[in-house]
């Protein structure tokens, strides 16, 4: 169990509190089209300013690549950010993050104030990790507070150097459920624990496969990287989505499930078309018969109530990745099928970030979830068990 102290331990009236957000948002001509990560940060936000804390923010935004780019500035997220706080967000406009602007700026602070640095990624050290750039951010604080967890994955200035010059560092609300939820259900979970991993490559989730096979009841795979069990265990998949050099590491995992008591449960039949396209010809196949010239883009309708009866009982389901090729409607069955299965069910249920999130969320069973992770690839090393820099740098209680 991770038990990390966080801003409920602590107290900061007219303390500064160095704040690590994840504020990389889309943008277009300035304006930001998705406010999700910026409404995640207001809780913790708005207690320490109730708190009586000098409030100040930092975040990166896109990869600048230690160049000062106007189009990749937060300056938006300051004067979105005070509209949605009902205050002045103060922004400090230094290329150099912590410049003149950022030291006047937190110099007139009031207990209850908030200022935003400027895109923490303008400096080349920030993803380097270098000390330069670390003792500069400490030099503004007192206490540092990290609900980043779009980036635990990733040691960099902001979140992990900076720690080493401070001496109180907690996790914020969001990173705490983060922990919460993923960390600890993955370690701890309440049983029957069902995994479902689904996405277009078996390689990219290599590892999460391993770890979860020594931890779950039962193992669900759908979405592109069937095909690859599909043709280990001698089946036809036409043009699928297919990586030839993991069908061995795919029979090596079918064998550590039947060694390790895991049901692994993979499709049973799958919806083919001629094309990748919305209005390709489509029919349904059992799986491993897919003929050639054709390609499977979704998991089929026995699949479908198979995924979903196995959910039926289940006290925590972890989920990774779609079932097929989604942002097509006609190819988004099998996900939505899923998500309804685990929006009926009362396990704790928790997305992994990504493409799974944002199914959900497209498909409208966001809210039936328990947790969706803010993270990706944060999540995903969570999953693989992994510890994470972000994470791990702040103190135990």
């Amino acid at each position: 169990m991770l038990n990390k102290k966080s801003v409920d331990d602590i107290n900061v009236k007219g303390q500064k509190v160095l704040v690590r957000c994840d504020f990389n948002v889309p943008l277009e001509d300035g304006k930001i089209t998705d406010e999700t990560r910026l409404s995640a940060a207001l809780p913790t936000i708005k207690k320490l300013v109730s708190d009586g804390g000098r409030v100040i923010l930092c975040s990166h935004l896109g990869k600048p690549k230690g160049q000062p780019l106007p189009e990749m500035s937060l300056a938006p997220v300051a004067a979105r950010l005070s509209e949605l706080l009902g205050q002045e967000v103060k922004f400090a406009a230094d290329h150099e993050v912590v410049g003149p602007n950022a030291k006047a700026a937190v110099g007139a602070m009031k207990d209850g104030d908030i200022v935003l640095l400027e895109n923490t990624r303008y400096r080349a050290e920030e993803t380097k990790n270098e000390d330069s750039f670390s003792r500069d951010l400490a030099s503004l604080a007192d206490v540092f507070v990290d609900d980043a967890f779009g980036t635990a994955h990733r040691a960099h200035c902001s979140n992990v150097g900076v720690t080493k010059y401070m001496k109180t560092n907690v996790v914020g609300y969001l990173m705490q459920k983060e922990i919460d939820f993923l960390g600890n259900a993955v370690d701890d979970p309440k049983r029957p624990f069902v995994a479902i991993l689904g996405g277009a490559k078996v390689s990219s989730k290599l590892s999460v496969i391993e770890n979860l096979l020594d931890k779950v009841d039962v193992l669900i795979i759908g979405g592109g990287m069937s095909y690859t069990f599909s043709k280990a265990e001698g089946g036809t998949v036409g043009n699928s989505l297919l990586e030839e050099d993991y069908c061995d590491y795919a029979l090596k995992m079918i064998q550590k499930a039947k060694d390790n008591g895991v049901k692994l449960l993979l499709p049973v039949d799958t919806i083919i078309a001629d094309n990748f396209s919305n209005d390709a010809n489509t029919k349904v196949v059992a799986a491993g018969k897919i003929p050639q010239d054709w390609e499977g883009l979704d998991i089929g309708p026995k699949t479908c109530d198979l995924f979903a009866d196995a959910v039926k009982d289940a006290k925590t389901v972890v989920w990774n990745g779609p079932m097929g090729a989604f942002e097509m409607p006609r190819f988004a069955v099998g996900t939505e099928a899923v998500a309804k299965a685990l929006a009926d069910t009362d396990a704790v249920t928790i997305i992994g970030g990504g493409d799974s999130a944002a199914a959900i969320n497209s498909l409208g069973y966001g809210d039936k979830m328990t947790h969706i992770s803010t993270g990706g690839g944060a999540s995903m090393e969570f999953l693989e068990g992994k510890e994470l820099p972000g994470v791990a740098a702040a103190d135990d209680k």
